[in-house]
């Protein structure tokens, strides 16, 4: 599988000047960085981004997730691997990808949880992480960006 065209961060250079300035930003948001990379993939995984997904499993392995917790990232839920923290982060991460999904996009059950465990500086690093992934997914899926195959 080859892309449609040059991804277009790479074409519009200051795109991803912009997106590098926002991931720096997120990872001094005090939010723990194996959690942000837990973020990324869970929303890189319900978008169906198939070079996030993989570079973001690389960037997660780099960063010392283990392979366990990595494969069970989609079942989040019903697995024992996670901490209530990032729980919390993922149901955030899933509500805040999916705002089509429901009338209430983010429901005060999700926010309050996601509070219980992260103050406003955190709450804002895992946005910007959100946020900046879904930045990705849109840039690379409709080009069809290949896992593996140009970095950002």
């Amino acid at each position: 599988m080859t892309a449609r065209m040059s991804n277009p961060a790479m074409i519009l250079t200051d795109v991803n000047q912009g997106v590098q300035s926002l991931l720096k930003a997120a990872y001094k948001g005090g939010v723990p960085r194996k959690t942000l990379e837990l973020v990324h993939l869970r929303a890189s995984q319900i978008n169906g981004c198939s070079y996030c997904v993989d570079s973001g499993s690389r960037s997660a392995k780099k960063a010392g997730e283990t392979d366990e917790r990595l494969f069970a990232v989609a079942a989040w839920r019903e697995t024992p691997y996670f901490t209530d923290a990032e729980r919390a982060a993922l149901a955030l991460t899933e509500a805040a990808t999916r705002l089509a999904d429901r009338v209430d996009p983010v429901s005060d059950e999700i926010w309050e949880e996601a509070a219980r465990h992260y103050d406003e500086k955190g709450l804002s690093a895992i946005l910007v992480m959100i946020a900046t992934t879904n930045l990705f997914n849109r840039l690379n899926a409709p080009i069809r960006q290949a896992a593996g195959e140009q970095e950002w």
